[in-house]
């Protein structure tokens, strides 16, 4: 499995390379070839064409004596000549004499000697074209190709012509060169894409162990990230795994969480049915083993009453937290006025507030504040704060709550001017089952600002608590506005 993507990448760049390579080296052959070719059949074909004119003004200046073109009318010598100069065998032809002047040799040559085929190239160049040929093979002695040129008098008239031998070697080294540079170039090629495949392999593979790690770990349970920033779809993979890392490991915090919370649950619910249980268990065992009479047995019966009474409020209260807590519970929400709701909680607690002197102050705006929620819960919310505001206040004393709009928003204060509650409490007042231990809250089941919390939960409303031990204790609630 190691280095499985980088060989695989390699291979694949050298086999792309390779084939590439192939094509290119046989569409250079083939151009380089016809070019050379044509460049060499061009050169030779000027060269023939400057000797044809040299010749012409020699025929020229010799008056025209004659028509053959014997060794002895100087043109032997002249050929020769030029048959050094040029460094191509040169042969001249004379149509009439049906004879073949060779320079390098200083001798002649019959009709009869030539190979097939090259007749009729003499042939198109008396007929006043200028043309190459391969056709000669190696006649004068070794591969070449022929430039043939008509020689003119001073009429025009063409009275010989030219053949230019020039050898094929030339074509074919240069050829040879030219493919041993492309095979050069194209192994370096080669060597050079070997080693860019390898880096950009380990360029794009470094990051995918780096991943590959993570993920391992992440398997392992140890939500950590990858560190790896690119602007590339390499990148987004890594930021979708750091994502992934990051909430999974929220997830796990929150599994955790509330399994401690579940089990703190459990634990606090078997505390607080624990306790009316026993009591009621402890005092029908008495009823029924007759230790009582008279008037204690109705004491009796008025203490099971109250534990029950007792059990039968913390049951409600849980199931009324469960059922807020499940998502899937819906509320009832209609429009509703703010004042009208808090109106009606207050005058619902005024009477337990007046059995200890307690005066309910509201103050504010008295405008409506409609809100989209429901009625029912809105004013459970509001009971719940007031019923810990008269509990907790001293005799004789007051509540002031206070409504207004700020910044958009509706904001409900709730005060009592009890002893407050210590600073560390604070973070706890609307966890379940807390309880402030104090005879003032012998009854409570620790359920209510819990509720409370999730009933504003539910209508995207902020519920907090300021308090000031020793000086008394706030709730704010904050509802949004724009209704």
């Amino acid at each position: 499995m190691k280095y499985k993507i980088t060989k695989r990448l390699i291979g694949y760049f050298s086999v792309v390379l390779l084939i590439f390579s192939v094509i290119i080296g046989v569409l250079f052959q083939i151009l380089f070839t016809r070019h050379t070719a044509e460049i060499n059949q061009q050169e030779l074909k000027k060269r023939a064409i400057s000797i044809a004119d040299t010749l012409s003004q020699f025929h020229q200046e010799q008056g025209g004596r004659g028509n053959g073109m014997g060794m002895g009318n100087g043109y032997g010598a002249y050929l020769r000549f030029i048959d050094d100069i040029a460094m191509s065998k040169v042969w001249l032809v004379d149509e009439k004499a049906q004879r073949i002047e060779i320079g390098h040799k200083g001798s002649s040559l019959s009709y009869d000697d030539i190979p097939d085929g090259a007749e009729e190239l003499i042939q198109q160049v008396f007929q006043g074209n200028t043309l190459c040929s391969q056709k000669f093979g190696q006649v004068p002695g070794f591969p070449c190709v022929t430039a043939g040129v008509p020689v003119r008098d001073e009429n025009g008239d063409i009275f010989a012509a030219l053949l230019l031998h020039s050898p094929v070697e030339g074509m074919e080294q240069a050829q040879k060169d030219g493919t041993f540079i492309l095979v050069c170039c194209i192994l370096a090629a080669l060597i050079f894409a070997t080693g860019l495949s390898v880096i950009l392999a380990r360029h794009f593979i470094r990051p995918l162990q780096i991943m590959a790690g993570v993920t391992g770990q992440i398997i392992k349970g140890s939500y950590v990230h990858t560190g790896i920033i690119q602007n590339d779809e390499i990148g987004m993979l890594a930021s979708n795994i750091d994502e992934l890392s990051e909430r999974l490991s929220e997830s796990e915090a929150e599994r955790k969480e509330l399994d401690k919370m579940r089990q703190d649950f459990m634990s606090n619910i078997s505390h607080e049915l624990r306790t009316p249980v026993t009591v009621i268990k402890g005092s029908l065992e008495v009823l029924c083993q007759g230790l009582v009479t008279g008037g204690e047995e109705k004491e009796y019966l008025h203490q099971m009453f109250a534990d029950i009474s007792q059990l039968q409020r913390l049951v409600n209260d849980l199931l009324e937290l469960s059922r807020l807590q499940n998502i899937s519970f819906k509320i009832e929400k209609t429009k509703i006025n703010l004042t009208d709701v808090l109106n009606e909680s207050i005058r619902s607690i005024r009477q337990l507030a007046s059995k200890k002197n307690i005066v309910m102050n509201l103050s504010g705006s008295v405008q409506p504040f409609p809100f989209y929620g429901d009625y029912g819960r809105i004013r459970q919310m509001f009971t719940i704060v007031l019923d810990n505001a008269v509990k907790f206040s001293p005799d004789g004393s007051c509540i002031d709550i206070k409504i207004q709009s700020v910044n958009s928003k509706y904001v409900i204060v709730i005060s009592d001017y009890g002893k407050g509650i210590p600073a560390g409490d604070i973070p706890h007042v609307f966890e379940r089952f807390y309880r402030e231990q104090s005879g003032q809250n012998k009854n409570g089941s620790g359920l209510g600002l819990s509720i409370a919390k999730q009933i504003a939960q539910r209508h995207n409303t902020v519920i907090e608590c300021e308090s000031e031990y020793g000086k008394g204790t706030s709730f704010i609630f904050t509802f949004p506005g724009g209704v």
